[in-house]
């Protein structure tokens, strides 16, 4: 049997998998992640000459499958919020990401600096890589299909959606913080860097990002709900592959005017739902985007696995797993909860969006990618790696099994304080 081969059946297996697992484990505090991550550490361990992928090796490989999955999993995220962008009606996002994403950046940054006693640009670029949230990884945690069931938006599960398809573009300009700190590490930081890394990476890219989303998204939405030309009013033709179109128009129009193509993306898919709230086409579009993103999240946990049993977890430090479990446990948790402080969410609710701060794929591409365009942090690549796959392996263990139990007990509550007695 030859190389091809094998990867012929892995893949059929796993694709079929990807299908049925989830099945498997509804309602059960398992989750896909956790199976396909354990599935592909046993198959490294296994007396068999099976390639491992290492990401240090193979960089720009990583760099662009994690990049694909990401926009992916953000198009479909966006398609699935059917709440009105506001400042109220989407308070808890904003001050996740406005209030808790900045404090956890500049908390772990200080934890990592003070606990691998690193210097500030790696320490920084840790905390970077680690601050967004990845709820693609839980599924119990997210917004479900495209309805106007007002269930499928309770504040927890649309909290944490809105958040991930914003952070996952608003972590971009403190990872360039980082690549900037690390070539002028010689030299210190200055006010002048400073005001010159807020005016181009926090405002005009994400000014781009916004924008580009925004006109991609109802130039979109009125091609494909209002075009005189029926062959262009692609919503009566239901095909679901159009999403792919949307995704990587939207990414590549914001990345080629140097924008936050994360945030173009996320964005588009909300206008694209805003255009026409109520049509079926959007549940075609969500569903075909989810199951490319389950085959792509399946495909890279497999491949992590095999990398932390191989190289991952036998070059971590205990001081490594340590800031990995201070950031699930106490950072993301009280920095999630502060952030939310008197912004209209329940007690319970505030403590749950707050705790399941779940990382994953989002992380692995901002490391490849800032491994990949400095080589300042070459001395500190083996350890970064080694953390950041720890803690997304902790990540997926800790709240795919919590998912489940914690969000059918939030529903029940919330549901029996809704009956009337």
């Amino acid at each position: 049997m030859t190389l091809s081969d094998a990867v012929y059946l892995a893949a059929g297996i796993g694709a079929l998998g990807a299908a049925v697992v989830p099945r498997l484990v509804f309602r059960r505090p398992l989750s896909l992640p956790m199976v396909f991550l354990a599935a592909g550490a046993l198959v490294a361990l296994l007396p068999l000459s099976v390639p491992v992928v290492d990401p240090r090796e193979h960089g720009i490989w990583v760099e662009h499958a994690t990049e694909l999955c990401v926009i992916v999993s953000l198009m479909g995220a966006g398609l699935a919020l059917n709440r009105r962008v506001g400042l109220r009606s989407w308070a808890a996002p904003w001050r996740l990401v406005g209030l808790g994403l900045p404090l956890t950046i500049v908390v772990m940054a200080a934890v990592t600096a003070l606990v691998m006693d690193w210097p500030l640009a790696p320490a920084v670029l840790l905390a970077a890589v680690l601050s967004p949230t990845d709820p693609v990884l839980a599924a119990e945690v997210r917004v479900g299909e495209p309805t106007d069931a007002q269930d499928d938006e309770d504040e927890v599960r649309f909290a944490l959606t809105g958040e991930a398809g914003l952070n996952d573009g608003l972590a971009f300009p403190f990872v360039l913080a980082a690549l900037a700190l690390a070539a002028t590490a010689d030299q210190g930081v200055e006010a002048g860097g400073v005001g010159l890394w807020f005016l181009d990476a926090v405002v005009a890219r994400t000014a781009i990002g916004i924008a580009v989303g925004i006109v991609t998204g109802w130039l979109l939405g009125l091609m494909f709900f209002r075009a005189r030309q029926p062959s262009l009013r692609l919503s009566e033709h239901m095909e679901g592959f159009v999403a792919l179109g949307a995704t990587f128009v939207a990414y590549g129009t914001a990345e080629l005017l140097h924008g936050y193509g994360f945030l173009a993306v996320f964005v588009t898919a909300c206008t694209i739902r805003a255009a026409e709230r109520s049509h079926g086409y959007h549940k075609v579009l969500h569903e075909f985007t989810e199951q490319i993103e389950r085959l792509l999240t399946v495909f890279l946990l497999f491949l992590l696995g095999g990398f932390l049993v191989t190289y991952g977890l036998p070059e971590l430090t205990w001081r490594g797993a340590l800031v990995g479990v201070a950031l699930l446990l106490v950072v993301r948790p009280v920095a999630g909860w502060v952030s939310l402080l008197r912004g209209g969410t329940g007690p319970r609710e505030r403590v749950v969006t707050a705790v399941f701060g779940i990382r994953g794929v989002g992380s692995l591409y901002y490391l490849a990618y800032a491994l990949g365009h400095s080589e300042q942090f070459d001395g500190h690549a083996p350890q970064l790696w080694s953390i950041v796959a720890f803690t997304v392996l902790l990540s997926v263990f800790l709240h795919g099994a919590a998912a489940t139990p914690v969000i059918r007990r939030l529903d029940a509550l919330r549901d029996s304080s809704a009956t009337p007695p």
